[in-house]
């Protein structure tokens, strides 16, 4: 009796060990604590991702970020949520770029011109004719290595590049100015977003550079605090800048090109799959976005044209004269030897791009 005793307590000892050893792991790969051993995780908590950018509801951007959205929260079972927040709603464009690098914001979606004085590589994008005229020659430039090379600057300020989202190519907007050749801006104000390559190519060409809030420019226009100011078809349009400008030039001259961007810490602390997710769907929405401003912009053209405004567009020998002034602002502002060095890969690039 004693020694059944003994073997029933030594086998319910080993049954508990048995049971112990099973429970350290819940399934292959994933201790109780949750640690991924396979590195790949097969479940996380319900995440929310706070999504900013200053475009109105309804604009080729919002589409994309509405598209953007709704892909997350397809591809992730609901697992993931994306709160989108147009027109600037989180603040000033400014406020969003440091909203997102602190923390405060997730993903945001900004001109590169408002993301240069936090990462002076990224000011590249904005450099004065440097693009070919034909937007699906600077998406393809864009979309290369040489992009994803532009993009990954962006980690000196605690950013993580996700894309390049398109604006369309800016405008040169006057009131009683005609613009035809660099000459022509002696002594024009021109508003400008607050980048050192903006401030720049308007000093080059003899002009006047001030920077004006977003939120200030049509007032600004208006009571003539400046003369003039530059944005694609669409923020004019959608802006009614066309009200208080009245000469509009298609200038060619850059393009608003929208880096969308997340917070890098926050970024890389995803689970791998939403990564791939974020990722994915980002490149989906990107393609969505500029669709749609290809089938926008020329009917915000031909409205503003219709409201009887003086609107042009520079020929090829102008637009060379402007291309040839602007050399100097590249080699003087994207100085350093590592952005010499990059900046001659998006020549080659925009070579073999264009020689097609």
């Amino acid at each position: 009796m004693f020694k059944n005793k003994i073997m029933f307590f030594i086998l319910s000892i080993l049954f508990v060990l048995v049971l112990a050893a099973c429970g350290g792991q819940s399934s292959e790969g994933t201790t109780d604590s949750g640690e991924n051993t396979n590195g790949d995780e097969e479940g996380y908590d319900p995440i929310t991702i706070t999504f900013s950018h200053n475009q109105p509801v309804g604009s080729p951007e919002d589409i994309g970020a509405e598209k953007f959205k709704e892909l997350v929260e397809e591809k992730s079972d609901g697992n993931v949520t994306v709160d989108l927040y147009p027109s600037s709603q989180l603040g000033s464009l400014r406020e969003q770029v440091e909203g997102t690098q602190i923390g405060e914001i997730d993903i945001t979606m900004q001109p590169s011109a408002v993301v240069s004085p936090f990462v002076d590589d990224i000011k590249a994008v904005d450099l004065p004719y440097l693009w070919p005229t034909e937007a699906e020659e600077m998406y393809e430039v864009l979309d290369s290595d040489v992009g994803d090379e532009l993009l990954a600057t962006l980690e000196q300020g605690g950013f993580k590049g996700l894309g390049f989202w398109p604006g369309g190519y800016k405008l040169f907007t006057t009131n009683g100015i005609e613009i035809h050749e660099p000459s022509d801006f002696e002594g024009v104000t021109m508003r400008t977003m607050e980048s050192p390559i903006l401030l720049a190519q308007y000093e080059t060409w003899g002009g006047n550079p001030v920077p004006v809030p977003y939120a200030e420019v049509y007032n600004s226009l208006q009571q003539g605090v400046v003369d003039g100011q530059e944005n694609p078809l669409q923020t004019i349009f959608l802006n009614n800048y066309h009200e208080v400008q009245d000469t509009i030039v298609e200038s060619y001259h850059g393009g608003m090109n929208y880096v969308l961007m997340a917070n890098q810490s926050w970024f890389e602390g995803l689970p791998s799959s939403v990564k791939d997710i974020i990722t994915e769907s980002e490149e989906e929405a990107r393609t969505v976005a500029r669709e749609a401003l290809t089938d926008t912009e020329d009917e915000y053209r031909q409205q503003i044209i219709d409201s009887g405004v003086n609107y042009y567009e520079l020929t090829e020998e102008e637009i060379d004269v402007f291309r040839e002034e602007s050399v100097s602002v590249h080699e003087e502002y994207y100085n350093t030897d590592e952005q010499q060095a990059l900046l001659q890969k998006i020549y080659d690039k925009i070579d073999e791009v264009t020689a097609e």
